[in-house]
């Protein structure tokens, strides 16, 4: 069964957004091999095209690569997008943790108020705009306390150039804490049927405390998508080349798992992209999932996942195959 776009609330800040989101870390170029400026506008045009208002993307993904290129695809259709942009991964000072080095700039992880105000000015300044929709703290800095982070973000609210509140890469604690606040919109972690772990302590405490949840590597980077060859290879800072996720043993059963979940795919006109997209999107708590897309090809692929809507007996036959062909992958 097909239909609209797929669209949800993000928390209880007023803001809605397509339930499938366009994730631009790999239009960054940083660990994807680099970038091709004009596929990737093209990507986020036919996106907004097919109904994805959700664009998820950040300061860290390219030194600020991947936010002038969001700037520069929004211009004039800025009222089509629901931006989703991050704090507290930093290279204009040195305080806070040292997190690692980018194009040999040390990147610090802090989310100390002066950092905040200054990050959410150059943020505006790349995208083009004069409000961000939700405002995520991309990685924890156990230098500032919670607290301190979330007044900063909530006086960004109240001045109007923030929307919503959400954070990133959390531990349980730190979650509460969040959520001790009041304030907390939205969390965003990595969730796919390989990646597990947040429904373990961060899921059902996201859906007790009305906070939406914002999945990343919804496809493992790729792996979950049926269209990885054993024998493809990856160069250049592409992350996935010497990565244990991509040994040949795990290709293969990738590709046994789509061969089981075809029969799902083919009653839904969909991919196995397109099914495993809508399979995380009926998971109880996942509210978004973000997909990456480096050309509007891929984006369009992506954009379909929104308006499946699997059954229970879809979702019974995935999750078998799941058991099976997933099982005891190679980390």
């Amino acid at each position: 069964m097909s239909g609209d776009q797929l669209v949800r609330s993000i928390g209880r800040s007023g803001v809605q957004a397509s339930a499938v989101g366009l994730g631009t870390w790999a239009i960054g170029g940083w660990m994807w091999g680099g970038t091709d400026e004009k596929q990737s506008i093209s990507a986020i045009h036919a996106s907004l095209d097919a109904g994805v208002t959700l664009i998820d993307t950040a300061p860290a993904y390219g030194l600020g690569r991947s936010e002038e290129i969001v700037g520069k695809a929004l211009q004039g259709r800025r009222d089509k997008a629901v931006i989703a942009t991050k704090c507290g991964l930093v290279w204009h000072t040195d305080k806070g943790r040292h997190f690692f080095d980018q194009d040999e700039k040390p990147v610090h992880r802090y989310l100390g108020r002066d950092a905040i105000f200054h990050e959410v000015e150059t943020s505006l300044a790349r995208l083009g705009t004069d409000y961000i929709d939700l405002y995520i703290t991309h990685w924890q800095d156990p230098t500032t306390p919670i607290e301190e982070t979330v007044r900063a973000l909530e006086d960004l609210r109240s001045s109007g150039k923030i929307r919503a509140i959400g954070a990133s890469n959390l531990s349980a604690a730190e979650l509460d804490a969040y959520i001790a606040t009041g304030s907390l919109d939205a969390i965003q972690e990595r969730f796919s049927m390989i990646d597990r772990e947040m429904a373990k302590d961060l899921l059902p405490t996201a859906r007790q405390n009305d906070v939406s949840t914002l999945s990343y590597s919804s496809l493992a980077l790729g792996l979950l998508s049926g269209t990885v060859d054993p024998d493809r290879t990856f160069s250049g800072d592409d992350q996935r080349k010497d990565n244990a996720r991509f040994s040949v043993n795990n290709r293969l059963k990738a590709r046994e798992f789509a061969e089981a979940i075809q029969p799902v795919a083919s009653r839904h006109d969909a991919s196995i992209a397109q099914t495993v997209i809508a399979w995380t999107l009926a998971q109880e708590g996942v509210t978004f999932a973000l997909c990456g897309a480096r050309n509007p090809e891929q984006a369009l692929e992506n954009a379909k996942a929104g308006t499946i809507r699997l059954g229970r007996e879809d979702l019974s036959a995935i999750d078998a195959a799941i058991a099976v062909k997933l099982a005891d992958m190679d980390r």
